[in-house]
């Protein structure tokens, strides 16, 4: 089964979602900012697609974080941040069976389609 991880009212996640139905593709959705993400599935994303892949540092919630906070992030320390403040995840992230997206690039949404059939 194919999990879209996100956030509700983000534009990405959104257009991610009316692509797949689109595509009569099946998918489950978990809000994250309404059904929460755990340190140990972050952790997950981070080591299976590495930490620049998974933190989103170009949106207002990373500019709000504290001058301390954003040096010392590494891999060891972002899944206890990702899982306080889930805004700070690229979105959306698509998981399947053998299988693990951060993102939904408009020019990388075909392959993603491609893969998830």
């Amino acid at each position: 089964m194919v999990v879209v991880y996100g956030i509700r009212n983000c534009d990405t996640v959104q257009r991610a979602r009316e692509r797949l139905d689109a595509a009569g593709i099946a998918y489950r959705f978990h809000d994250f900012k309404a059904q929460g993400l755990s340190p140990e599935l972050a952790q997950t994303w981070i080591a299976a697609l590495g930490m620049d892949a998974v933190v989103n540092r170009k949106g207002t919630t990373w500019r709000r974080l504290d001058q301390a906070t954003r040096e010392s992030l590494d891999a060891r320390t972002a899944a206890a941040l990702l899982s306080r403040e889930p805004s700070l995840v690229k979105r959306p992230v698509i998981a399947w069976p053998g299988g693990l997206v951060a993102g939904f690039a408009k020019g990388d949404e075909a392959a993603i389609l491609e893969r998830l059939r």
